[in-house]
């Protein structure tokens, strides 16, 4: 998978920084939803939830589009997906670090002498 550009990366974080964005990113992964929709368990004005989703669409998270007078708003799942592969790959690169250092401190271990076994000196 090609690594995405860490602006990107950058940008969908910022997006996900605040826990009305996340929310509302939760809510369109069950489905589209209109802006009433999305807005009404909070307790912010529509205005407020305008510019919440501005910044989710900036950040390719979401979608909207024009039907008649609703405007549906739907999840972009890949900026997510690159979000799970970055993750994934910043995994795979700790476990090798941390297989290395047991392997390094196993051959340490194994090389010093036992020091509760007696010196037969």
């Amino acid at each position: 998978m090609k690594s995405p550009a860490p602006e990107r990366l950058d940008t969908v974080f910022a997006a996900l920084s605040d826990p009305t964005r996340r929310a509302i990113v939760r809510r369109l992964a069950d489905g589209e939803a209109t802006v009433l929709e999305l807005a009404e368990p909070f307790p912010i004005s529509l205005p407020a939830i305008s510019r919440h989703l501005k910044v989710l669409e900036s950040a390719g998270l979401i979608s909207r589009s024009r039907n008649g007078q609703h405007r549906p708003c739907r999840l972009r799942p890949e900026p997510l997906t690159e979000i799970v592969g970055w993750a994934e790959h910043t995994t795979t690169a700790w476990e090798q670090r941390l297989d290395r250092l047991e392997a390094h401190l196993r051959a340490t271990t194994a090389a010093s002498p036992n020091p509760t076994t007696k010196d037969p000196r």
